[in-house]
């Protein structure tokens, strides 16, 4: 009877045995599932951080995640704005690798993570190459799980052509309010005084009329140039290109302009030749004849224009059969142009203050040149000057048989 005892209390045993090996088992199940849930978890995680740095990596914007001070993300761009290595200056001190220049920004950071604000603006500045680039700054207080400020993240984006963009335009729209206010002064004045009755004789009233019509034609000449670059810019002008003789182009050209430089006492001198020292060839070129005739009109008139009496400007012509280019030089006897200078004659409304007093103009002339010869015909302008002394205007252009090879 012992004995059945026992083997049945044995046999008990062996059962609760078998029932919390089978709990182990069903728990071990249950953790291998679970375990295998969160290596999944940590896999999605993984590919969501993967997929969130390379599309923090491809953006343009320069983009830094700092968390405790410390920087935890930055992409490629911010690595060449802040001149740092991202994988050696993981998580080092965000004041330690930004160099002195940057600390307006850095304290940026702190006011944003202190303020816990989501979302801030604000236009940030650095010095690069003794000029300074513009930012636009959009930078965000980051949270942690318990909901406590931990970090921001900013993403800079480089404004400085906008607002370069933006100045051209602030400055080209009160040029041409200054130019078109000046003739129409001169109009509305002299109308005014014709209608009152001021000029009470036909010479006066001629004087009137002529002061009228010179600024009614000046008015005209620079809304013309306007549109013109306006044109131009736009690709919105009728270009007409066809095989133009460039040396007879100049010839036709020297003929309107002999008379006014005549009336100044200024010798206007033509001299070409070919790339052998020889007599020119009449070399052609692929272009429009109206607008090229207006270039070699504005060189020809500016040269005169700021000549004194008595002296001479001389047009060359050269061509060079080899590189297929030819190019015209319009040299005068002038004035000059002060060094510092130089570089600004062909931008829009741009007058070399030095001469302004030597003759009237809008600045529109040399930049329509430029337009014309670079963006229409392929071509180059170029300048030399030395002040009190003379000027170099020229252009080249590619040859017509270079161009219906090229094409």
């Amino acid at each position: 009877m012992k004995l059945v005892k026992n083997l049945c209390a044995k046999i008990a045993g062996v059962e609760t045995l078998e029932k919390q090996l089978a709990d182990c088992a069903d728990r071990a199940a249950k953790l291998e599932k679970q375990n295998k849930n969160l290596q999944i978890q940590i896999q999605i995680l993984q590919k969501q951080k993967r997929n969130t740095e390379e599309i923090i990596y491809s953006i343009r914007d320069a983009v830094v995640v700092v968390e405790h001070g410390k920087l935890l993300m930055a992409n490629e761009a911010a690595e060449k704005l802040f001149n740092f290595d991202f994988e050696t200056s993981r998580h080092k001190s965000i004041d330690k690798l930004m160099s002195a220049d940057k600390s307006e920004f850095i304290d940026f950071l702190n006011q944003i993570r202190q303020s816990k604000v989501r979302a801030t603006r604000r236009e940030v500045e650095f010095p690069k190459d003794g000029k300074s680039e513009i930012f636009d700054c959009i930078a965000s207080c980051i949270y942690d799980q318990g909901e406590r400020p931990c970090g921001v993240v900013a993403v800079l984006h480089n404004i400085t052509r906008d607002k370069e963009v933006s100045q051209m335009k602030n400055d080209f729209v009160s040029h041409v309010s200054h130019e078109l206010k000046t003739p129409l002064a001169s109009i509305t004045a002299y109308s005014e005084m014709l209608l009152d009755g001021e000029a009470d004789d036909d010479q006066t009233r001629k004087q009137f009329y002529s002061v009228i019509q010179n600024q009614a034609k000046r008015l005209n000449r620079l809304i013309e140039d306007i549109l013109n670059i306006s044109r131009i810019e736009s690709g919105l002008i009728k270009v007409q290109k066809k095989p133009v003789s460039l040396t007879i182009l100049i010839e036709e050209q020297l003929q309107m302009m002999k008379s006014y430089a005549a009336e100044k006492g200024i010798e206007i001198i033509r001299f070409a030749q070919n790339d052998r020292g020889g007599p020119i060839v009449f070399g052609q070129v692929y272009a429009d004849k109206d607008m090229l005739s207006q270039v070699i009109v504005n060189l020809l008139s500016n040269a005169v224009k700021y000549t004194p009496s008595g002296g001479s400007v001389k047009i060359e012509t050269e061509v060079d059969e080899i590189a297929g280019m030819v190019k015209v030089s319009v040299t005068d006897t002038g004035v000059g142009i002060p060094e510092d200078e130089i570089e600004h004659v062909f931008d829009k409304f741009y007058r070399v203050n030095a001469n302004k007093a030597q003759a009237k103009g809008t600045g529109l002339g040399l930049n329509l040149v430029k337009q014309i010869v670079e963006k229409v015909h392929n071509g180059k302008v170029f300048v030399s000057s030395k002040q009190n002394v003379g000027s170099t205007f020229g252009f080249e252009l590619p040859l017509a048989t270079a161009e219906v090879i090229k094409s």
